[in-house]
């Protein structure tokens, strides 16, 4: 990095910290990630960084809603290009895909806060956006559905998991491989897959 901008905005010294933490899970286990080590990724003292932050709990959840708030977004923006329901999931599934692959350090800490046994304000951020992610998805089907594209008896819920399963099923083969681009290059295949499952006429 280069060297340490000490006169930052408040909201724009709260971004560089978001930064510097998803940097540094893409680089490390994210349960091993100190304040020090933030500190130190952005040049900066901890009673710097701690002016901004009271605890490395609030730097967490102010990750998880960049996160939450980026991803929803991406998605949202994909889903409004499309013509149909279909295409719409579609274009939600390649721009999380394309989000991951940019952030690869957010889904180790997405993952690290679900498995904490400890209720957390992150962990809850993290559970609200799986929750809005899934019923957008179960709109779009509901719509697909009613316009006659997708399987009349289809069940919303089950194929919202079964789209955000597939996704983080991608991601976790790629954090295996140590390979983020698989990601990219495996995700027409398998959407195409699921397209297949939820299409009108798939049970014939």
């Amino acid at each position: 990095m280069d060297a340490p901008r000490k006169h930052l905005p408040a909201d724009e010294r709260r971004a560089v910290t978001v930064e510097a933490v998803i940097g540094l899970a893409a680089e490390q286990n994210p349960s091993e990630i100190t304040t020090a080590a933030i500190a130190g990724r952005m040049r900066l003292t901890q009673g710097a960084l701690f002016r901004h932050f009271p605890n490395k709990d609030a730097i967490w959840q102010a990750v998880m809603e960049w996160v939450a708030d980026r991803l929803l977004a991406r998605i949202e923006h994909a889903a409004r290009g499309a013509a149909t329901p279909l295409a719409a999931l579609e274009a939600m599934y390649m721009a999380h895909i394309d989000f991951v692959s940019e952030h690869p350090g957010v889904p180790r800490m997405l993952f690290g806060e679900l498995q904490r046994a400890e209720d957390t304000a992150a962990k809850r951020m993290v559970q609200t956006m799986i929750r809005r992610y899934a019923e957008r998805l179960g709109a779009l089907v509901e719509d697909g559905k009613a316009r006659g594209e997708l399987d009349p008896q289809l069940d919303a819920a089950a194929a919202a998991t079964l789209f955000i399963g597939s996704i983080q099923g991608l991601v976790m083969q790629a954090l295996l491989a140590g390979d983020a681009a698989r990601m990219r290059t495996d995700a027409p295949g398998a959407f195409a897959i699921f397209r297949r499952g939820i299409a009108a006429g798939a049970r014939r």
